[in-house]
Protein backbone atom coordinates (compact mmCIF):
# COMPACT_ATOMS: atom_id res chain seq x y z
CA UNK A 1 0.00 0.00 0.00
CA UNK A 2 2.55 2.10 0.91
CA UNK A 3 4.61 1.72 -2.48
CA UNK A 4 1.72 3.18 -4.03
CA UNK A 5 2.79 6.67 -2.65
CA UNK A 6 6.19 6.16 -3.60
CA UNK A 7 5.55 8.28 -6.93
CA UNK A 8 4.33 11.48 -4.93
CA UNK A 9 7.60 11.13 -2.66
CA UNK A 10 9.62 10.38 -5.36
CA UNK A 11 11.54 13.93 -4.98
CA UNK A 12 12.62 13.92 -1.14
CA UNK A 13 13.12 10.40 -1.69
CA UNK A 14 16.06 11.50 -4.12
CA UNK A 15 16.89 13.74 -2.44
CA UNK A 16 17.89 11.38 1.00
CA UNK A 17 19.31 9.11 -2.02
CA UNK A 18 21.67 11.63 -3.21
CA UNK A 19 22.81 12.89 0.68
CA UNK A 20 23.46 9.17 1.78
CA UNK A 21 24.91 8.40 -1.76
CA UNK A 22 27.38 11.16 -1.38
CA UNK A 23 29.26 9.28 1.46
CA UNK A 24 30.45 6.47 -1.16
CA UNK A 25 29.25 3.93 0.56
CA UNK A 26 27.37 1.21 -1.22
CA UNK A 27 23.62 0.60 -1.07
CA UNK A 28 24.87 -2.95 0.68
CA UNK A 29 26.61 -0.96 3.17
CA UNK A 30 23.08 0.75 4.23
CA UNK A 31 21.70 -2.56 3.19
CA UNK A 32 23.74 -3.94 6.37
CA UNK A 33 23.19 -1.14 8.13
CA UNK A 34 19.31 -1.33 8.54
CA UNK A 35 19.54 -5.09 8.73
CA UNK A 36 21.55 -4.12 12.25
CA UNK A 37 18.83 -1.78 13.12
CA UNK A 38 16.60 -4.51 12.90
CA UNK A 39 18.69 -6.78 15.09
CA UNK A 40 18.93 -3.88 17.72
CA UNK A 41 15.73 -3.66 17.60
CA UNK A 42 14.93 -7.56 18.28
CA UNK A 43 17.24 -7.55 21.36
CA UNK A 44 15.31 -4.63 23.17
CA UNK A 45 12.13 -6.02 22.52
CA UNK A 46 13.59 -9.02 23.96
CA UNK A 47 15.25 -7.99 26.63
CA UNK A 48 11.92 -6.22 27.91
CA UNK A 49 13.22 -4.04 29.98
CA UNK A 50 11.33 -0.15 31.06
CA UNK A 51 10.02 1.23 28.00
CA UNK A 52 11.41 -0.87 25.85
CA UNK A 53 8.91 -1.08 23.89
CA UNK A 54 9.44 2.56 22.87
CA UNK A 55 13.07 1.86 22.08
CA UNK A 56 12.75 -0.80 20.13
CA UNK A 57 9.71 0.53 18.35
CA UNK A 58 12.27 3.63 17.42
CA UNK A 59 15.23 0.95 16.46
CA UNK A 60 12.59 -0.34 14.11
CA UNK A 61 11.52 2.83 12.10
CA UNK A 62 15.38 3.78 12.38
CA UNK A 63 15.69 0.15 10.30
CA UNK A 64 12.80 0.94 8.27
CA UNK A 65 14.30 4.49 7.11
CA UNK A 66 17.33 2.77 6.02
CA UNK A 67 15.63 0.54 3.96
CA UNK A 68 14.54 3.12 2.14
CA UNK A 69 18.19 4.76 1.60
CA UNK A 70 19.64 1.88 0.39
CA UNK A 71 17.19 1.52 -3.07
CA UNK A 72 17.88 5.20 -3.09
CA UNK A 73 21.40 5.03 -2.95
CA UNK A 74 21.58 2.48 -5.57
CA UNK A 75 19.02 4.11 -8.26
CA UNK A 76 20.87 7.44 -7.43
CA UNK A 77 24.54 5.54 -8.07
CA UNK A 78 23.09 3.91 -10.68
CA UNK A 79 24.59 0.75 -9.15
CA UNK A 80 21.40 -1.49 -9.10
CA UNK A 81 22.02 -4.88 -9.26
CA UNK A 82 20.15 -7.96 -9.21
CA UNK A 83 22.89 -9.19 -6.33
CA UNK A 84 21.79 -5.74 -4.36
CA UNK A 85 18.00 -6.63 -4.68
CA UNK A 86 18.81 -10.48 -3.76
CA UNK A 87 20.47 -9.01 -0.89
CA UNK A 88 18.17 -6.81 0.19
CA UNK A 89 15.62 -8.88 0.08
CA UNK A 90 16.95 -11.49 1.93
CA UNK A 91 17.87 -9.52 4.65
CA UNK A 92 14.22 -8.00 4.50
CA UNK A 93 12.99 -11.77 5.59
CA UNK A 94 16.16 -11.83 8.14
CA UNK A 95 15.28 -8.30 10.14
CA UNK A 96 11.61 -9.36 9.92
CA UNK A 97 12.13 -12.58 11.74
CA UNK A 98 14.17 -11.25 14.28
CA UNK A 99 12.02 -8.16 15.44
CA UNK A 100 8.96 -11.27 15.94
CA UNK A 101 11.40 -13.37 17.80
CA UNK A 102 12.61 -10.51 19.77
CA UNK A 103 9.07 -10.12 20.22
CA UNK A 104 7.81 -13.36 21.82
CA UNK A 105 11.12 -13.80 23.75
CA UNK A 106 10.11 -10.62 25.44
CA UNK A 107 7.11 -11.81 26.05
CA UNK A 108 4.99 -9.09 24.71
CA UNK A 109 2.87 -11.49 22.73
CA UNK A 110 1.75 -15.10 22.67
CA UNK A 111 3.51 -17.66 20.85
CA UNK A 112 0.78 -18.88 18.83
CA UNK A 113 0.21 -15.43 17.93
CA UNK A 114 3.96 -14.68 16.89
CA UNK A 115 4.18 -17.47 14.83
CA UNK A 116 0.82 -16.92 13.22
CA UNK A 117 2.46 -13.13 12.32
CA UNK A 118 5.51 -14.84 11.14
CA UNK A 119 4.31 -17.14 9.12
CA UNK A 120 1.87 -15.18 6.97
CA UNK A 121 4.59 -12.33 6.90
CA UNK A 122 6.99 -14.67 5.02
CA UNK A 123 3.76 -16.31 3.12
CA UNK A 124 3.46 -12.63 2.05
CA UNK A 125 6.62 -12.19 0.51
CA UNK A 126 6.53 -15.96 -0.83
CA UNK A 127 3.25 -15.17 -2.93
CA UNK A 128 5.07 -12.69 -4.74
CA UNK A 129 8.31 -13.31 -5.51
CA UNK A 130 6.70 -16.46 -6.97
CA UNK A 131 4.06 -14.59 -8.82
CA UNK A 132 6.67 -12.74 -10.23
CA UNK A 133 9.03 -15.93 -11.51
CA UNK A 134 5.16 -16.69 -13.34
CA UNK A 135 5.54 -13.16 -15.13
CA UNK A 136 2.78 -11.64 -12.68
CA UNK A 137 3.46 -8.17 -10.63
CA UNK A 138 2.28 -8.07 -7.17
CA UNK A 139 3.93 -4.64 -5.95
CA UNK A 140 1.38 -2.67 -4.18
CA UNK A 141 -1.27 -5.63 -3.64
CA UNK A 142 -2.64 -6.00 -0.81
CA UNK A 143 -3.05 -4.01 2.62
CA UNK A 144 -0.61 -5.58 4.70
CA UNK A 145 3.21 -5.50 2.62
CA UNK A 146 6.56 -5.49 4.60
CA UNK A 147 6.32 -1.73 5.48
CA UNK A 148 2.94 -1.70 6.58
CA UNK A 149 3.32 -4.70 8.72
CA UNK A 150 6.53 -2.98 10.56
CA UNK A 151 5.29 0.76 10.71
CA UNK A 152 2.35 -1.52 12.72
CA UNK A 153 4.38 -2.84 15.06
CA UNK A 154 6.76 -0.19 15.64
CA UNK A 155 3.62 2.73 15.97
CA UNK A 156 1.20 0.87 17.92
CA UNK A 157 4.01 -1.06 19.81
CA UNK A 158 5.45 2.25 21.33
CA UNK A 159 1.65 3.45 22.91
CA UNK A 160 2.22 0.75 25.58
CA UNK A 161 3.47 -2.91 26.48
CA UNK A 162 -0.17 -3.92 25.90
CA UNK A 163 -0.26 -2.13 22.88
CA UNK A 164 2.60 -4.44 21.11
CA UNK A 165 0.56 -7.35 21.78
CA UNK A 166 -2.70 -5.81 19.50
CA UNK A 167 0.06 -4.83 17.12
CA UNK A 168 0.92 -8.58 16.62
CA UNK A 169 -2.58 -9.42 15.76
CA UNK A 170 -3.00 -6.54 13.58
CA UNK A 171 -0.21 -8.44 11.90
CA UNK A 172 -2.15 -11.44 11.37
CA UNK A 173 -4.80 -9.96 9.82
CA UNK A 174 -3.47 -7.81 7.58
CA UNK A 175 -0.43 -10.09 6.34
CA UNK A 176 -3.41 -12.94 6.31
CA UNK A 177 -5.82 -10.42 4.02
CA UNK A 178 -2.92 -9.27 1.96
CA UNK A 179 -1.64 -13.32 1.24
CA UNK A 180 -5.53 -13.76 0.17
CA UNK A 181 -5.22 -10.51 -2.35
CA UNK A 182 -2.16 -11.37 -3.43
CA UNK A 183 -3.55 -15.02 -4.46
CA UNK A 184 -6.18 -13.82 -6.35
CA UNK A 185 -4.47 -11.11 -8.06
CA UNK A 186 -1.67 -14.07 -9.17
CA UNK A 187 -4.91 -16.13 -10.12
CA UNK A 188 -6.70 -14.04 -12.06
CA UNK A 189 -3.09 -12.55 -14.05
CA UNK A 190 -1.45 -16.17 -14.64
CA UNK A 191 -2.13 -16.47 -18.82
CA UNK A 192 -2.06 -20.13 -19.03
Amino acid sequence: MLNNFREGLKPALQNIGKVFAATGLSANFWTGVGLGFAFASAIVYALHFEYSFIFGGVLLLISGFFDIVDGQVARITGKTSKKGAFLDSVFDKVAEVSIFLGILIGGYSQGYLVLLAIGLSLLVSYTRARAESLGVQLQGIGIGERAERLLVIAIIGMIGFDFLNYAVIIVVIIAGITFVQRVIATSKGIKE
